[in-house]
């Protein structure tokens, strides 16, 4: 019965980019073989990372995610009616965990989008996909494959219907600020005047809270960010020490940003056998992998202002410890 119905229920695309996407190699020669040593946040979910990932979520330090879920789960319901969307499209949509509060609420309102999870995970979208589908019987799942940083000119979305856009996770915070604001302006023109953005992003708080939410004690971000390590080890034919590096966690205040680092812990020379290259680490040289910027209620309001959208509800966590946002176009246009 229901496998066939579910089957008719599901589906998936490979979304063909805009623009090109940075390769691992690409990112890998801009990053790591310039000084100061970089790379991009990306790398660390392979599967393996993907596990740890959910694994920091459990932390007791870790808040961002039980925030932003309580959130959901709080107010999915008045999300809902005033979005009242005929498609929900997830940028980075995961497991689509916390997107399940808005699909209950949708059941629970009799609204019934279609919904779009756009990832580079095509087997973790499909999973997820089927178990929705089974779950609620009205539900068409259609699975969007590829990277969202890529474009999203070339999305099969239909031209009818008002669309939610939901953006969680605190995801823009690991993009530069022009980069973020640029997203947010390629987001803001795929919508019309009925459709709207709904957007997690972490806020600025106590130093060591911050620190500790991306240093926990059992070590598990420590291995999270180790991990990348061991994704170039294997991506790229290379013989890091992974071992050897120490995790650090540092909020910048003057940008308002975590930065997690991998320190070296003594002198050594790195082989990139794929890119066929030698680099010399120093003990204590850095590499940045991630930058996790954090906002107050009025970098949140330039940030959206600056991309032409506005915020039409705002809800806080207890002590302003996060903020899920909903938002339109600023100028009312399609």
């Amino acid at each position: 019965m229901r496998v066939s119905e579910q089957t008719d229920r599901l589906a998936s695309s490979v979304v063909t980019p805009d623009r090109a996407v940075a390769t691992l190699t690409d990112d890998v020669r801009a990053g790591l073989l310039s000084r100061p040593r970089w790379l991009p946040a990306k790398y660390f979910y392979d599967d393996h990372g993907s596990e740890l990932f959910e694994a920091i979520c459990a932390t007791p330090a870790y808040y961002p995610s039980r925030a932003e879920e309580a959130l959901l789960a709080a107010h999915a319901g008045s999300i809902v009616e005033a979005a009242s969307p005929d498609h929900m499209l997830e940028l980075g949509s995961g497991s689509s965990r916390k997107t399940r509060h808005l699909l209950a609420a949708c059941d629970r309102l009799g609204r019934h989008p279609v919904y779009w999870p756009f990832d580079v995970s095509a087997q973790m979208m499909l999973d997820a996909g089927a178990d929705l589908v089974g779950r609620y019987p009205w539900l068409s799942v259609h699975a969007l494959i590829g990277d969202y940083t890529g474009g999203l000119g070339r999305l099969p979305l239909p031209h009818s219907g008002r669309r939610l856009i939901v953006f969680l996770g605190g995801t823009l915070g690991n993009f530069e600020p022009a980069a973020a604001i640029a997203m947010l302006r390629e987001i803001a023109a795929l919508m019309r005047a009925d459709d709207r953005l709904l957007l997690g992003l972490d806020r600025v708080k106590d130093r060591g809270r911050l620190e500790a939410a991306y240093d926990d004690a059992e070590g598990v971000t420590a291995a999270f960010n180790r991990n990348v390590l061991t994704v170039l080890n294997r991506e790229l034919d290379a013989d890091f020490p992974v071992a050897d590096y120490r995790h650090r966690a540092v909020f910048d205040t003057e940008h308002e940003r975590i930065e997690m680092r991998l320190a070296a812990g003594h002198d050594h020379s790195v082989r990139l056998g794929a890119l066929d290259t030698v680099i010399d680490m120093a003990a204590g040289e850095e590499i940045v992998t991630e930058f996790s910027h954090k906002f107050t209620p009025a970098s949140i309001e330039r940030l959206l202002a600056a991309a032409g959208l506005a915020a039409t509800a705002h809800h806080e966590a207890e002590g302003g410890d996060y903020s899920l946002v909903l938002a339109g176009r600023a100028d009312g246009d399609g």
